[in-house]
């Protein structure tokens, strides 16, 4: 008979755009468990319709440390009632609600690491703030069995500090059933959380050089506000437009009609040297090649598939140049064929039975 084990996983996020939580929720479910994913709800935040049950909790604070002691509290005090037998925790800022309830309840504790939160740019700057991240992970981790992360840069960074072995599970997208590609159209976008590091603000500079194309920027984040004002002063508005934070259906539409797709993340920190981001995944499988940055992860994973270049610069006019010259090569067929070749590799097909071993793993434990 299969597991109706039921599992709290939590994230800080509004649950709207997390690819990969609803793609372990989804999986978990297919195959027996009961999984109930935690969130927060903001005041943008769109609905929610899963096959799985969700919650998100309404805060009185959205940023700063108040933020976080806020939506802990709340977790904790879920999970303190939960009759769930396995926590999840999805990264450092979720992960002390979880360990102290998993203490006082006795129950199963396992920890997903999506990024090294402790070397994202928005920390490096601000090494008083930091330092307690960095207290808290050294304090907790170190006393976690089970644990998977999305990348082997990260896997032996965690092993190398904390003697841990963690499973890797990367974030690959579901594989597409659609035999035909819409058709192309002028336009390249941008899928992903609005943050500093990213490269956006080079991408948008660079778009007073590219001709005939419009950007689409999907998703939000800490600098939306900023890029906008960027794109009003430079007199971009008929040429970059912000579409905000989509259902990942709609998103997964407006993506395969673009031309290109931009990861271009800057090596500010280790985490972003050690990450694999999905998104250069996401365009695969939507047969659109990507300009991505020379990241270590990115190259080590990638190598094998021309499914794009890699970035050669930041400067607005040499990256407006590339970008040129990418819609108008000869390999641009070539490109959409590595693509579908690649998209058969790197799916979450793959990533789910490795998955699920491992929570099969922590119910027999």
């Amino acid at each position: 008979m299969p597991s109706k084990e039921k599992i709290v996983l939590s994230v800080i996020n509004d649950l709207s755009n997390d690819q990969r939580l609803h793609k372990v929720c989804t999986s978990l479910q297919k195959h027996g468990f009961e999984p109930v994913l935690v969130g927060r709800y903001l005041p943008n935040s769109t609905t929610v319709e899963r096959s799985y049950s969700t919650k998100r909790f309404r805060l009185w604070f959205n940023k700063g440390p108040l933020f976080y002691l806020n939506y802990n509290l709340r977790l904790f005090f879920y999970l303190l009632f939960s009759k769930a037998s396995i926590f999840v925790a999805n990264d450092l800022d979720t992960l002390l609600a979880n360990y102290l309830a998993a203490k006082l309840k006795g129950k199963k504790l396992v920890y997903d690491s999506h990024e090294l939160f402790t070397e994202v740019p928005e920390l490096i700057h601000r090494p008083k703030v930091q330092a307690i991240w960095k207290k808290l992970e050294k304090w907790m981790l170190p006393n976690i069995q089970y644990a998977y992360t999305v990348s082997e840069g990260l896997q032996d960074y965690y092993y190398s500090k904390y003697n841990i072995d963690m499973k890797l599970i990367r974030n690959f997208p579901f594989v597409k059933r659609n035999s035909t590609l819409p058709k192309k159209e002028n336009y390249l976008i941008y899928q992903g959380a609005l943050n500093i590091g990213r490269g956006v603000e080079e991408l948008i500079a660079a778009m007073q050089f590219v001709e005939n194309h419009q950007l689409l920027i999907a998703g939000g984040g800490d600098i939306d506000q900023e890029l906008r004002q960027l794109v009003e002063s430079l007199g971009l508005k008929d040429k970059v437009t912000f579409l905000g934070r989509l259902p990942l259906e709609q998103l997964s539409e407006i993506t395969a009609k673009a031309k290109l797709g931009f990861s271009i993340e800057k090596k500010q920190g280790l985490n972003y040297e050690l990450a694999l981001p999905n998104k250069i995944f996401d365009y695969i499988q939507s047969a659109v090649p990507v300009l991505y940055s020379d990241l270590q992860e990115v190259k080590k994973t990638l190598k094998g598939y021309e499914v794009g270049e890699e970035l050669k610069s930041y400067e607005a006019k040499e990256l407006a140049e590339q970008i040129q010259q990418m819609l108008n090569s000869d390999n641009y067929e070539k490109w959409l064929q590595e693509c579908s070749r690649a998209a058969a590799v790197f799916c979450w097909e793959n990533e789910e039975q490795k998955l699920i071993e491992l929570y099969r793993e922590v119910e027999r434990a």
